[in-house]
């Protein structure tokens, strides 16, 4: 974080060429008057609302510690994943509200909003978090059920006779 290039002089002497102010966007951290930042997380038919501010790392979902909301080692695991990959692990604490969906989805949102607020908390972040896929949002949902059909794609069983 000590490397940071802050003013197009310093960018264009790095880089050993010139620099136009409209060719390229320095991002700015994105913080409310409490210092946290927010952001929205999305998977499946799930919606999270994600705010991280810098404390010891303790994640509160609805309410309810991470632990007791995802009891699942996997899910847990899936919350980890953006902490671990931008080398941040127990600096921030994450408050969460999550709707919709079934706890995988909502995982999965929680996930996103995470990396998503990470990367407006602390611009440097960004490459680590799209390097993993993380700050993408997964666009697969539950396909709908056809008329005539038994389920999205099934049939029903044929008979003969």
């Amino acid at each position: 974080m000590t490397d940071q290039i802050n003013t197009l002089e310093e960018l264009s002497a790095v880089a050993g060429v010139d620099v136009a102010a409209e060719e390229i966007v320095l991002r700015e951290p994105v913080r409310d008057a409490l210092g946290r930042s927010y952001a929205t997380g999305k998977r499946k038919d799930a919606v999270a609302r994600v705010w991280i501010k810098p404390g010891s790392g303790k994640v509160v979902v609805n309410g309810k510690e991470m632990k007791a909301y995802f009891a699942r080692p996997v899910l847990q695991m899936i919350l980890r994943q953006p902490f671990t990959v931008a080398g941040v692990e127990d600096q921030f604490d994450v408050f969460a509200t999550v709707k919709g969906g079934g706890l995988s989805g909502q995982a999965g949102a929680v996930k996103h909003g995470v990396s998503k607020a990470l990367q407006l908390y602390d611009p440097s972040l960004r490459g680590a978090l799209k390097a993993a896929g993380f700050l993408t949002r997964d666009s697969r949902v539950v396909e709908r059920k056809k008329f005539g059909r038994r389920k999205a794609r099934r049939s029903f069983q044929f008979s003969k006779r």
